[in-house]
């Protein structure tokens, strides 16, 4: 049981909550922001896109069904702090091992909740995500706010370096042959950027019958073509793009190789860098497993499972770059594929951990252009 101890929590424009702690003692900053998934919590807080941020989830009941081993989507939780309306104290499914409150405590995440998140949202969505402090021992908001304005903005912040891996490993799991091609045309290699890559992403690869290859954020496009990939993934990631130009430029190297490329989320973001457009912060970004995307080239509409906070702009790619998504709620860009190289990539999570399926076949596409 908990104890219910007071907590905070102030926005930079000292808009201030008070609730009650769960999860660890202690103070964290990072950007305030929210995610409209109704479920997917223990895979939100092992995103490592979410590094550098707090999160509240806007479903009002949050931690009914614990937390699990198999759930995780990397080697340790990445949200600064966690923001809920009630945490659940009851937990009931045959995969849990634990509650969502003993799993914080264990890994430092400082939590509120009994808050009005609908309050907080709304507040973020008028002014836009901006800076916060969460605290169960710092409890005086002006003092708090001072911290908060001496914390680091999310604009021009570059974080994927600090969620990578070191050292490249090799990723193995099942294995499914693809619809189309024979079995012994599926072993491709990819190498795969751990910008801040989920391990659903991982596992999507192999179930179409990839051996994988993980490299970190800083390979350079020398080291990476040297072990002979048949594709190139650039994952999702945390930070802003416009931070990271070395890497654009290594991205740059890999595409006039001409060897396939496939970008989600940051590395999408970064793709569009590389062919020259411009990427800008989106007020209060996209997060959640709802977000509408229609399909260009096909007139389709997915169901997608989004989180990031900036863009790339339509306005500022080059003519043999073109747009093959949209978000449907903003027009924003969700997708981009290069007219003569192999070279595409979406805004959003077809890995799907949590979110719909409707965009698996991503994973499958680039699987053919791998073969082609």
């Amino acid at each position: 049981m908990r104890s219910g101890k007071k907590a905070i929590l102030v926005l930079e424009d000292g808009r201030t909550f008070s609730g009650a702690s769960f999860g660890a003692d202690g103070t964290a900053f990072g950007e305030m922001v929210f995610n409209t998934s109704m479920s997917g919590y223990q895979e939100i807080i092992t995103d490592p896109s979410y590094a550098g941020q707090i999160v509240c989830m806007t479903y009002p009941l949050i931690g009914n069904y614990g937390v699990n081993e198999d759930d995780v989507e990397s080697r340790r939780p990445w949200v600064e702090g966690f923001v809920v309306r009630e945490a659940s104290r009851i937990v009931s499914n045959w995969r849990s091992a634990e509650s969502l409150n003993s799993y914080l405590v264990r890994n430092s995440i400082v939590g509120i909740e009994h808050i009005d998140t609908r309050a907080l949202v709304r507040h973020i969505r008028d002014r836009g995500a901006m800076r916060a402090g969460l605290s169960t021992v710092e409890l005086d908001p002006g003092t708090l706010l001072e911290q908060v304005l001496a914390s680091p903005d999310m604009k021009n912040r570059e974080l994927a370096s600090a969620v990578s891996i070191d050292e490249r490993f090799e990723y193995k799991t099942e294995t499914r042959p693809v619809e189309g091609l024979p079995a012994a045309e599926t072993k491709y290699h990819v190498v795969a950027f751990d910008f801040g890559v989920k391990t659903n992403s991982l596992r999507e690869f192999s179930k179409f019958g990839c051996r994988v290859t993980v490299v970190p954020s800083d390979t350079t496009a020398k080291d990476v073509l040297a072990l002979d990939p048949d594709g190139i993934f650039l994952s999702n990631g945390p930070g802003d793009p416009a931070s990271m130009a070395k890497v654009v430029e290594e991205i740059k190297e890999l595409a006039a190789s001409q060897t396939p490329i496939f970008g989600i989320c940051l590395g999408h973001q970064l793709i569009g860098s590389a062919f020259g457009g411009k990427t800008y912060k989106l007020k209060f970004g996209h997060r959640g497993g709802n977000q509408p995307v229609k399909d260009l080239t096909t007139g389709r509409i997915e169901i997608t499972a989004h989180n990031h906070g900036f863009a790339v702009d339509a306005a500022t790619l080059p003519s043999d770059v073109e747009v093959t998504h949209i978000n449907l709620n903003d027009n924003t860009v969700a997708g981009l594929q290069h007219k003569k190289l192999p070279v595409f990539s979406v805004q959003y999570h077809p890995e799907s951990a949590p979110g719909p399926h409707d965009s698996e076949y991503l994973f499958e596409r680039f699987v053919h252009m791998m073969g082609k």
